[in-house]
């Protein structure tokens, strides 16, 4: 039928009759928050480039987790800034490392049950050249060319292996690989079984593109390359079709959910896994994004909540069961 008899606005004309007929919610049990703990107490730095997010001592991370509960958020997303790196990333694996440490208060704060306590599992925070695994000279390259290195994928999957398994038997309730080293997944599977962490999921960022937009995370967590970049093992984010190879990889080495990183500039690519696979998927609005629009609120230019809300909004339209956000206590608070 046309118009006038059909009229689409009828049941746009309430906020009730827009609600009861909406397709895509929004909840803060699908909101993932992210903390970045540190050494040291009473510590609550501010990162320059993203307003509202801080490095945070235990003890602050404790209070910040408590009210991420109060809000009814999902769950927390850690990572580590550790008081000293190497090259072998020793603090991403030490029994004593800050997130182990995290891990272990978080835990005893029964307050804090109602949150899924996801653990990253990277060496980038805790290399000191800032690459998230070994890296050796590479010998493909001329002898001038000294400063030149390749980051070594297999002999990386002993350290993130045994991150993980240091990480779940702190308390992590869902191990992270966000490396993008080949195998990753199936040696952590293999070293969580063999260490009695069977019930540990492994939360793979399947399809990580090598982007622009990461600038923010890296000055909060303190993981930029000292040399070259990652795109040797960060994926190519012209690649949608790649992007399913690796998600079927991962998935078939034993991932039990999988996470799409960035989000807004691949929401094509979360449309295509959620097509495709049947498993949890996540998406990680990443800091350039929260960046980019915190820009133009302090200028004024958007509507603070409306944009944060409809940025969100389009990530799960787009297929994505839960949502890695900076974003998250304020879009719980907004979401009432």
């Amino acid at each position: 039928m046309n118009f006038p008899a059909t009229r689409m606005r009828r049941l746009r004309r309430t906020p009730a009759l827009r609600s009861l007929v909406r397709e895509t919610h929004l909840h803060p049990g699908a909101l993932v928050y992210p903390l970045f703990l540190c050494p040291g107490e009473g510590v609550r730095k501010e990162v320059a480039s993203m307003p509202g997010v801080f490095n945070l001592s235990i003890d602050e991370a404790l209070k910040e987790a408590e009210s991420c509960a109060a809000l009814g958020l999902g769950g927390l997303l850690l990572f580590g800034l550790p008081a000293q790196k190497d090259d072998l990333a020793t603090g991403a694996y030490s029994e004593n490392g800050i997130v182990q440490q995290g891990l272990h208060a978080l835990k005893r704060n029964r307050s804090l049950d109602s949150l899924v306590l996801i653990a990253d599992v990277c060496l980038c925070e805790y290399t000191s050249h800032g690459h998230c695994g070994i890296v050796a000279r590479d010998s493909a390259r001329g002898p001038e060319d000294t400063d030149l290195y390749e980051v070594q994928n297999d002999a990386t999957l002993p350290l993130l292996s045994r991150t993980a398994v240091s990480l779940a038997q702190a308390g992590a309730d869902i191990v992270a690989p966000s490396d993008m080293m080949d195998g990753r997944v199936k040696a952590i599977r293999a070293a969580l079984d063999a260490a009695s962490c069977h019930a540990t999921p492994i939360l793979s960022y399947a399809s990580k593109f090598a982007s622009a937009f990461y600038g923010p995370f890296r000055e909060a967590a303190g993981s930029a390359p000292q040399f070259g970049d990652r795109r040797s093992y960060q994926m190519d984010g012209a690649n949608l079709r790649e992007a399913m190879r690796e998600i079927d990889l991962d998935i078939a080495e034993g991932a039990d959910m999988v996470l799409m990183k960035p989000a807004l500039p691949y929401l094509d690519v979360i449309r295509a896994a959620r097509e495709r696979f049947d498993i949890p998927l996540g998406a990680y609005q990443v800091s350039g994004e929260y960046a980019m629009l915190q820009a133009a609120f302090q200028r004024g230019w958007l509507s603070p909540d409306r944009a944060m809300l409809e940025s969100l909004i389009s990530i799960r339209r787009s297929g994505a069961d839960f949502i890695v956000t900076y974003f998250a206590k304020n879009a719980a608070q907004s979401l009432g």
